[in-house]
């Protein structure tokens, strides 16, 4: 038996031209440098063609595109991008990626990004400041072409200052800030006080609104057409059981927890946030009551657990597709120069969805009516 001689080290390759552990075959990647020797041409000449230019005359330029083609060459977008100072890349900052909504508005701003040559890199900010400024410096320093965002506050200082300073275009997603960002913004007033409407022509007084903070617009204007609602008819609401103090599930069970333990509850909750509704029913479900005999319940935009709930729940909802289209349009115009000046608005409407989940106040409720309260509604600081 003959000894095999022993083999040199081996050469690091790149990760393209290994073997693949799965298969028997060497799998390569050509290369520019490929396409240029196949072509007969330089490399300089290659990547002329390649990038469009129109300094080539028509036999090179078909030549370098038979070599592309005999090689299956792929140009490597990011390192063109980095050359001409963009890297096709667009962020998308959301507040909670375990929204099940949100699905709905990336996977239609990806497609019509992804259809203009761009890829879609996705972040979270958890509502939470200083995450929302450290995302900002982090996609700032992964040079991306532009963003899509929310914010935990339309009027922090530090907040909008990082937002401003940006250097590529911003889009907001239903947050309203100064006019030197575009922004996609929903009707939430319109579709709040039409749902408040409702529940007082059923004779409810007592309405809760659990929503988030004035700091942002959809918490500011559902609380709006709150007071608004009850103007309408000549009445005034009891302040009290306006709870704008965020959209977190855990803080909307406690505030609805407290207001239904109260010794005057509300006969009927309007749950402005997707978090909310969940935490609602939790806090109806731990005190036993029933929808909507004992309380009347609206949500805000759908889901399967309104539409599937043992009583379907009556919403305010809007087309999240529509929002990540319309945002993605937008950003797509600034990124490649076809809008300029100002900030633009678009207002998506609100659509209200009745269900079964309203009815009369029960007539307990009715003794429970107080003297409505003037103190301001409680938000967070």
């Amino acid at each position: 038996m003959h000894r095999r001689a022993a083999s040199p080290p081996a050469r690091e390759e790149p990760i393209s031209r290994r073997r693949s552990s799965s298969s028997s075959t060497t799998t390569t990647t050509a290369t520019i440098r490929d396409v240029a020797t196949a072509a007969g041409v330089s490399l300089g000449t290659a990547s002329r063609v390649i990038n469009g230019h129109a300094s080539v005359t028509p036999e090179v330029r078909h030549r370098v595109e038979a070599a592309i083609a005999a090689l299956g060459y792929v140009p490597n977008p990011l390192a063109q991008g980095m050359r001409r100072g963009a890297t096709r890349t667009a962020g998308v900052m959301v507040r909670d990626i375990t929204v099940p909504a949100l699905a709905g508005f990336v996977r239609a701003a990806q497609d019509l990004l992804q259809h203009s040559g761009f890829t879609l890199l996705i972040t979270c900010s958890e509502d939470r400041r200083e995450q929302e400024l450290e995302l900002l410096r982090r996609l700032a320093g992964r040079r991306i072409d532009g963003l899509i965002m929310t914010t935990c506050s339309e009027e922090d200082p530090g907040l909008l200052a990082a937002r401003e300073s940006f250097p590529v275009p911003v889009v907001l997603l239903d947050r309203e800030t100064p006019a030197a960002f575009d922004s996609t913004l929903v009707a939430h007033r319109e579709g709040a006080r039409r749902a408040i409407e409702h529940l007082l022509a059923l004779g409810h007084r007592r309405i809760a609104l659990i929503t988030g903070p004035p700091t942002v617009r959809p918490g500011r204007e559902r609380v709006a057409a709150y007071e608004e609602a009850f103007a309408a008819r000549g009445l005034v609401p009891d302040r009290s059981l306006i709870r704008a103090e965020g959209f977190d599930g855990e803080a909307a069970f406690r505030e609805a927890s407290a207001l239904l333990g109260a010794a005057a509850p509300p006969s009927a909750i309007l749950c402005g946030g997707n978090a909310v509704l969940a935490a609602a029913l939790r806090a109806i479900q731990a005190r036993g009551l029933r929808i909507p005999q004992d309380i009347s319940v609206i949500g805000s935009n759908d889901s399967e657990l309104a539409m599937l709930a043992t009583v379907p729940i009556t919403v305010v909802r809007w087309d999240y597709a529509a929002l990540g289209r319309n945002c993605a349009h937008m950003l797509l115009q600034r990124m490649q120069g076809e809008a300029t000046g100002p900030g633009r608005r678009i207002i998506l409407p609100a659509e209200f969805v009745l269900r079964a989940s309203c009815a009369a106040p029960p007539p307990e409720a009715e003794r429970a009516l107080t003297p409505v309260a003037t103190a301001s509604y409680r938000h967070r600081k």
